[in-house]
């Protein structure tokens, strides 16, 4: 926050009006010739110079002069222009009294046109990096830093201050315009053409030149700024305030307060760009990173377009080489090698679904599993349907196929299950040499549904009863299947024929 708010930030700046008013046109036209003559060195001027200088213009051509009389009149309202009575040309106490008069325009409508003119020179963001802003700095720091006894010439301190803060002053502003400039939309669509291909090397080694100015004299700023002590530093200001004050000023100038406290909060402001302070890092490092994520940028798009223009040129030499190096190979790996020097990896897809490799096992390679077939369909808006009639389909034969399968899967557990019904008993211990994954897929199935019932016994369709025994001592064995090995605890499974029992009964 600054040290003491002005009084008049909440009021209208009344010298502005002139801008935005009706007649804004001829306003502008008057001012502007007051402008171009202040820049000449002729301040007071004439109601009938002005008039003349309007109509040069060209642009007024029912301008009349009593039109420009009212106009000098009211911008002498606005405080735009200061009269002056001019009684030297009268010849009679008639023409005396009608008060002739020159005017001249105020300071704050010489920095209005100013700024104004600035205005319309702007095309786009402008700016620049200019490295030798830092050696410029640097050059002035350390002549600071050479004067610690504080021996400087009358005006000498003033100069380094001014030469220190002015580089970097315009180096800030300049480099945050130019960086702005690469990122808009006018850059962006510049660096879609085939015409930035001309610009890229200059601009590339414009931003390269600066990184390696702001690599080694930034590098030399932020270590020559802790050398300077506050005795050194307080020392510097009397001195440039000391030179400051020698100058005459025809206005009120500021106090000595002011003055120092401007002094501080400007060194401030160069000591936390390039060091930083405790909460944030130097915006010194941001502006480095900046400037290499532009090189990046530039050389991406660069790459790209020199791509599209190869799109266009005929590879075929070159795959026809890349097609016989594929067929002298001798072997699958060798080939896939090959793919993944010539082509890299693929654009991924993602299917969603379940991945069926046949097994559990993570062991078992994707390459080593049956292929998934997915049925793709076009989600283009664009697809048109057929609107002519289509057969009915018969899914007959597939729907054989599929009874078939079942009841041969059926048969299988059927079988399965009355040999184990005549073995009257099976222990997980028992079971010998790798079992098939359909056998462990069975037994874990019947262990999983009878510990789930308080009986710890289950009822299957074909009427046989499985119970489960936990073996009282915790035991546990290791199932070795075909695809793996699954450690379990040493299950007993009791399987019994409800009717033979029923009629045994």
């Amino acid at each position: 926050m600054p040290d003491k708010i002005p009084e008049n930030l909440l009021k209208p700046i009344i010298e502005m009006n002139y801008l935005n008013v009706i007649n804004v046109g001829r306003y502008r036209c008057v001012m502007r010739y007051f402008y171009e003559q202040h820049q000449k060195l002729r301040y007071w001027l004439k109601p009938e110079e002005v008039f003349r200088g309007v109509r040069d213009y060209g642009l007024l051509d029912e301008y009349t002069l009593e039109q420009c009389q009212k106009d000098l009149d009211q911008l002498v309202e606005w405080k735009n222009l200061i009269p002056r009575h001019d009684g030297g040309r009268a010849s009679t106490i008639e023409e005396y009294l009608r008060k002739k008069f020159r005017y001249q325009m105020t300071p704050y409508s010489v920095e209005i046109e100013r700024m104004v003119e600035g205005l319309e020179k702007i095309r786009g963001y402008g700016g620049s990096l200019e490295p030798t802003l830092l050696e410029t700095i640097f050059n002035g720091l350390r002549s600071l830093l050479s004067k610690q006894d504080g021996n400087y010439e009358e005006g000498e301190a003033a100069r380094i201050w001014k030469s220190v803060y002015d580089a970097f002053r315009q180096l800030t502003e300049d480099a945050a315009d130019y960086i702005a400039s690469l990122q808009s939309s006018k850059a962006e669509e510049l660096m879609m053409t085939e015409a930035f291909l001309a610009y890229k090397t200059a601009l590339t080694l414009h931003l390269q030149n600066f990184v390696r100015g702001l690599q080694v004299y930034g590098m030399k700023i932020e270590g020559i700024l802790p050398r300077i002590t506050p005795e050194t530093r307080d020392i510097f200001f009397e001195r440039v305030l000391a030179d400051w004050a020698r100058v005459p000023k025809l206005d009120e100038p500021p106090s000595p307060e002011e003055e120092r406290r401007r002094l501080e909060r400007e060194w401030q402001s160069l000591v936390r760009w390039f060091i930083g302070d405790n909460r944030d890092s130097s915006d010194m490092q941001f502006l480095e990173q900046a400037t290499k994520d532009a090189i990046a940028k530039v050389v991406r798009c660069a790459l790209r377009i020199q791509e599209k223009q190869r799109s266009g040129v005929s590879r075929r030499r070159e795959l026809e080489y890349l097609g016989q190096w594929f067929f002298r190979l001798s072997s699958l790996e060798e080939a896939h090698e090959l793919a993944a020097y010539a082509f890299g990896l693929y654009r991924t897809r993602h299917f969603q679904g379940i991945d069926n490799k046949g097994t559990d096992s993570a062991e078992v390679s994707m390459w080593d599993a049956g292929p998934n077939i997915r049925a793709l369909y076009s989600r283009s808006r664009s697809r048109r349907r057929d609107g002519g009639t289509q057969p009915m389909q018969s899914h007959k034969k597939q729907q054989e196929q599929a009874r078939e399968i079942y009841l041969a899967k059926r048969r299988e557990e059927e079988e399965a299950l009355m040999a184990f019904v005549r073995q009257g008993r099976l222990t997980v211990s028992d079971l010998a040499g790798p079992v098939p994954a359909v056998l462990r897929y069975r037994l874990l199935q019947w262990i999983g549904r009878c510990m789930g019932n308080k009986s710890r016994s289950i009822r299957t369709p074909d009427g046989v009863v499985i119970r489960l025994i936990t073996p009282p001592g915790g035991e546990r064995t290791v199932l070795k299947c075909d695809d793996g090995e699954l450690d379990l605890p040493d299950y007993t499974l009791i399987f019994e024929d409800a009717a033979e029992r029923k009629q045994s009964n």
